[in-house]
């Protein structure tokens, strides 16, 4: 079976070798038929520490590592490259 992958923001970066992910998805209400937007937050495994707050990341379904670990971190989203600053002088 293929593992769940999702992409999400890293809202805490507190703990060692974890952060806490918010992953966001949007969905149709069943009666009134607006869109919402709906969070969820999962607690994954950072094993270097290289991942900081406000990083969006792609987070993958795996074993159990700790009560609250099932998920460890798989990489780094490339959301809009930021263009270099020409130095003006």
């Amino acid at each position: 079976m293929p593992k769940r992958v999702l992409t999400g923001t890293v809202v805490s970066d507190k703990t060692d070798k974890t952060v806490v992910v918010k992953v966001e998805r949007r969905v149709k209400h069943p009666l009134y038929g607006k869109i919402i937007k709906l969070s969820k937050k999962y607690h994954a495994h950072d094993e270097g520490n290289e991942f900081r707050q406000g990083e969006t990341v792609r987070i993958e379904e795996t074993r159990p590592i700790s009560k609250l670990k099932t998920w460890r971190v798989v990489d780094r989203v490339d959301t809009h490259a930021t263009p270099a600053k020409a130095d003006v002088a």
